[in-house]
């Protein structure tokens, strides 16, 4: 107990949203083939890798990614927190969501009133009035939110739930766990009893796909997709066991196996539990009916806060549902405050993708891989979860102090983060071969492959600023696979042509699907033939040189191990380059990320990324001869390091031939005396505003510019004009290609017209690095506005367009958000 005055210690800068409150016109999906959940999602909870769930502000649990890149939107309401209070004058209990089940079951229980509703609809809350129609807020900062309950109990009740998530820390970020601390104040002067419920259903089992060979189709948009049939409540020999151990209160739901070592996918445990002490009670019920009407655990709750202490592990039988339940009853007394922790986990420690290929999570390094240690979670989250909330704060109170950072823009720099939870994330069991494990976040659920390297080379920013390891597993995962080939004939969704799955030396696109086998069979996505990309073999070579800048320049023997890959690949790309001017050229077919844009000859977005890449490669190489390197072996057979220098001088020098040609040849061919035009041979006048991505890149690496200065800023002007400020009066972020008027150059054309959240804060981050700060905080701030006041928040798209549609959300690319802190903090 506390005698402090309540004071709820939430940022001032969070997202907030009035619990229950709708929208009226929230953004819809621009294709009917793409996924659209609706408005109603909040901050994730779950360790990367783990599986995660979301809850949205409405207080429903919603979002299910337990099954590792495969994605389940839906509302099972036995899994909620309920609350019951009792004052001098009167009782009342609420499940703390606004919206109640359609289905008929839970008809005993009374839901929570919504924020903003009528007069009429509030009757439906006995102390409501028509002037007391907030009914609390939702707020969010990841990896914490908040739930502000007001005007329904005399009670302040706050419901703060978070995950151990936090910068550099690659053990605890992997959890399958989530915290949820509630504090109770008294404002009144009579005592007030409370009893809070968590109640959960026993999914054991459900979160693996059923069909062990899906079948692969193509969808409209031409993106290959898969069959995916969780076995949702497929309960059969599900048990729930309650468990008293010392001051620890709670109930593991389990699910029964011959054999505890042979545990697959789907199977393992869940748990919930609380803590208990002499000021407190607990009450319980191990086996109640989620599909009945809940009066088995509603009718003593909503009573006197109790719950009938019922113990049993009776086994489901085929088509039955089980679910446990836990309440912790109190009073306070006039101007005190309690603290109750409830503690969610879950142990689900095998990932299967393709039939039998299996890989345990990241988290199994430290609870072991028996899917029995659901309780072992709760009793290390107990034990240590106020010292991780004191982590989180102090990796993100220096942020959040800065005066010179908008407060819209610190709410959308940790809120974007949410992907790296629930981007159907995967992150393995370290090996001998991989120490951190692999790591890998989906394009987004509508593209379903791993870590797209055109994209991540905005969106993997705070990757590389974060958890920099992670980003090297991922790049090593690349620098393994650019050597590999796969002759599989596949149709290419874009003009139905026929072409091989994986060239050899080409770098992938990707790192492969859930389906199949990620980092060991690449390139999944067919919608166009990547191996005639212009883009990607630039975007390894850069990030390989990012992750070395980034990191303090020390890491010379990843430079080495990634270095054959770098020669490989861009002596692959160089090939394109049909009539010897040192820059490969675009063939005519969306030949890079802008996968639906026709792009011809030399263009500027290729080309700079090439000219960016070449003197990235001349770095390494010049790294990695002044450091030196020792022997190393080919067939067995030791190289001396003489040779090895002479080989990487002889790249040098074939580098700098090829860079001292293609400089030249880029200014002559594309600066056309304010922006450098989309390419050579297309005729096109669109103004594009990626169009210098690679100049970006060269400076934030320290590397020369591969335009001059007074080119590079004339561009930049004329793309905020045209692509944003004469785009829809500035009000929606820049579209990705206009003529200088900021008119479309093809009226029907798709990705010129979408404004690309991650293709603008990368432009934002430009424009700060060249001092121009004002511009790209009001760019920013445009399309953050987009997605939080549109029902876009945690689902954050690729694309938004002026009609009020997006495509693709969860999108990977987003996160280059971080870029703009990156460059705001280090000035390059």
């Amino acid at each position: 107990m506390t005698n402090q005055p309540f004071s709820p210690q939430i940022p001032n800068i969070t997202w907030k949203r009035a619990i229950g409150l709708g929208w009226d016109n929230p953004y819809k999906v621009r294709l009917a083939s793409n996924l659209d959940d609706g408005p109603w999602h909040g901050s994730p909870l779950g360790g990367f890798g783990a599986g995660c769930i979301g809850r949205s502000s409405r207080g429903d649990f919603n979002l299910w990614q337990i099954d590792g890149g495969e994605h389940i939107f839906q509302n099972f309401p036995a899994c909620q927190f309920s609350v019951f209070e009792e004052t001098e004058r009167s009782k009342q209990a609420y499940a703390l969501c606004t919206e109640s089940p359609t289905d008929g079951t839970l008809s005993a229980w009374k839901w929570y009133p919504a924020s903003g509703v009528s007069s009429q609809q509030s009757a439906v809350s006995d102390n409501l009035t028509e002037e007391q129609t907030n009914t609390g807020s939702y707020y969010a900062l990841y990896p914490r939110s908040w739930f502000v309950y007001e005007n329904v109990f005399e009670a302040n009740l706050i419901c703060e739930q978070f995950s151990p998530i936090w910068a550099g820390n690659y053990q605890e970020s992997s959890y399958p766990i989530a915290i949820f601390e509630w504090t109770a104040h008294n404002p009144t002067d009579k005592p007030i009893t409370i009893s809070i419920m968590l109640t959960w259903q026993n999914m054991v089992g459900w979160f693996t796909n059923a069909i062990k060979k899906p079948q692969v189709t193509v969808r409209d948009d031409g993106s290959p997709v898969y069959e995916y049939q969780p076995q949702l409540g497929n309960s059969t020999g599900n048990f729930n066991q309650w468990v008293e151990n010392e001051f620890r209160r709670g109930c593991v739901l389990d699910r029964g196996r011959p054999d505890i070592y042979d545990v697959k996918e789907g199977e393992g445990q869940w748990a919930i539990a609380t803590l208990a002490n002499p000021a407190i009670e607990v009450f319980y019920h191990s086996r109640w009916n989620p599909v009945g009407d809940g009066a088995d655990v509603w009718q003593s709750f909503a009573a006197d806060g109790s719950l009938p202490d019922r113990e049993n592990e009776k086994p489901c039988a085929d088509g039955e549902q089980i679910a446990a339940a836990i309440a912790v009853r109190f009073t306070i007394r006039p101007g005190k405050t309690r603290k109750i922790p409830f503690i969610l986990a879950w142990d689900l420690p095998i990932t299967e993708f393709a039939a039998g290929i299996e890989y345990y999570r990241r988290y199994t390094d430290f609870f072991g891989r028996n899917g029995k240690n659901a309780w072992s979670m709760v009793r290390t989250a107990l034990k240590h979860y106020e010292t991780w909330r004191e982590r989180i704060e102090a990796w993100q109170q220096p942020i959040l102090d800065r005066e010179d950072l908008p407060s819209w823009f610190k709410m959308a720099l940790f809120n974007e983060l949410y992907d790296l939870t629930s981007g159907g994330t995967l992150w393995t069991a370290a090996s001998e071969d991989d120490p951190i494990g692999q790591f890998g976040v989906l394009e987004c659920i509508d593209y379903r492959w791993y870590e797209s390297l055109d994209v991540r080379l905005y969106g993997s920013f705070p990757v590389i600023m974060l958890w920099p390891k992670l980003d090297k597993a991922v790049l090593e995962a690349y620098a393994r696979a650019i050597s590999t080939s796969d002759d599989t004939p596949r149709i290419i969704g874009y003009n139905n042509a026929s072409a091989i799955r994986k060239a050899v030396d080409a770098t992938p696109h990707d790192l492969g699907a859930p389906n199949e086998h990620p980092w060991e069979k690449t390139n999944y996505t067919s919608y166009q033939d990547c191996n005639l990309w212009k883009d990607l073999s630039c975007d390894f070579v850069l990030q390989v040189y990012r992750y070395f800048v980034f990191t303090g320049k020390t890491d010379v023997e990843f430079l080495q191990d990634c270095w054959s890959s770098i020669v490989q690949t861009l002596a692959y790309l160089k090939e394109f380059d049909r009539d010897g001017d040192g820059i490969p050229e675009n063939s005519g077919a969306p030949d890079q990320t802008f996968d639906d844009w026709r792009l011809r000859g030399v263009s500027a977005y290729c080309g700079g990324l090439w000219l960016a890449a070449l003197e990235g490669a001349i770095a390494i190489g010049q790294i990695l001869r002044e450091r030196g390197l020792g022997m190393t072996m080919t067939g067995g057979t030791p190289v001396p390091q003489e040779k090895i220098q002479e080989e990487i001088q002889e790249a040098i020098d074939t580098y700098k031939g090829w860079l001292a040609k293609a400089r030249s040849i880029y200014q002559e061919k594309l600066w056309n005396g304010q922006y450098y035009k989309l390419d050579s041979e297309s005729g096109s006048d669109v103004v594009m505003a990626d169009q210098l991505c690679g100049q970006f890149y060269a400076r934030l690496l320290g590397l020369p510019d591969i335009v001059p200065n007074e080119c590079v800023l004339l561009a930049l002007k004329t793309v905020y004009n045209s692509c944003f400020l004469k785009f829809q009066d500035g009000k929606l972020g820049a579209a990705n290609g206009l003529k200088l008027d900021g008119s479309p150059e093809k009226p029907d054309a798709t990705h010129p017209l979408e404004i690309w959240t991650g293709i603008n804060f990368g432009l934002a981050a430009f424009l700060v690095q060249m001092g121009m700060k004002d511009e790209a905080f009001q760019l920013t701030e445009a399309v953050v506005r987009q997605v939080y006041e549109n029902g876009l928040q945690f689902r954050t798209p690729e694309a938004i367009t002026a009609a009020g549609t997006f495509r693709a959300s969860y999108y990977l690319r987003a996160m280059a958000i971080w870029g703009i802190y990156h460059v705001l903090t280090t000035g390059s």
